[in-house]
């Protein structure tokens, strides 16, 4: 329980951590940016860490020049692209095997062949608007493994995504975050960048499942 209070604190407060780390450790602080985002990414078990709070506050940190902008920008796009690599190999390796791939309560063949047919069309797009979007990240690339994606296909849109979202992120902190109301509200904004994402996820996946029947 006190780890789970703790890893809320961070992620509703991820702004005075880091700074304390900052100030603590120096530029350790990049090791620290590194594995989080590379475990969020990376770790299908591991949805629930910041992502998009955490690149907007590094932002707004670079902003104020705590942090080193082009340094951030090139690490954690390198740990997002490791990460969702990462989580497609592990995709790719067990998902046949958790599933074991002949009918069953959990998994199919057919069930596969329709996962695989749409990350073939739609796999691109899934994963670049899901870098966006708090737990599709993580999940998407571990899908896309289970459907064993072509490998070329999938690194192409990860590195995309990753700068994509890193970079957009990242730079809107270092613009915006700076700004008076901005930091009196930081809190409601990190809740809304964990909310509203997962709202529209809800969203679509209700209207998903009304459309099933027919």
């Amino acid at each position: 329980m006190e780890f789970l209070g703790f890893l809320l604190d961070f992620i509703l407060h991820v702004d005075r951590h880091l700074e304390a780390f900052v100030t603590s450790y120096g530029a350790w602080v990049y090791a620290l940016l590194f594995v989080v985002i590379f475990v969020e990414t990376g770790v299908v078990v591991m949805p629930f860490l910041p992502g998009d709070s955490l690149l907007f506050v590094v932002g707004a940190m670079c902003g104020v020049g705590l942090l080193n902008y082009p340094l951030a920008v090139g690490l954690l796009v390198a740990a997002a692209v490791l990460g969702n690599q990462s989580n497609f190999t592990l995709g790719r390796h067990f998902g046949p095997r958790v599933f074991q791939w002949e009918q069953s309560r959990f998994f199919n063949r057919q069930a596969f062949d329709q996962a695989h047919a749409f990350y073939e069309k739609y796999g691109g797009f899934t994963l670049i608007a899901g870098r966006f979007m708090p737990f599709v990240r993580t999940f998407a690339p571990f899908v896309a493994g289970v459907a064993q994606m072509e490998r070329g296909r999938f690194a192409l849109f990860d590195v995309a995504g990753a700068l994509l979202w890193v970079g957009g992120v990242v730079t809107a902190g270092y613009f915006f975050g700076g700004i008076p109301f901005v930091k009196a509200h930081l809190d409601k904004i990190i809740w809304a960048m964990i909310l509203i994402p997962g709202l529209i996820i809800l969203a679509g996946a209700w209207k998903a499942r009304r459309r099933a029947p027919a």
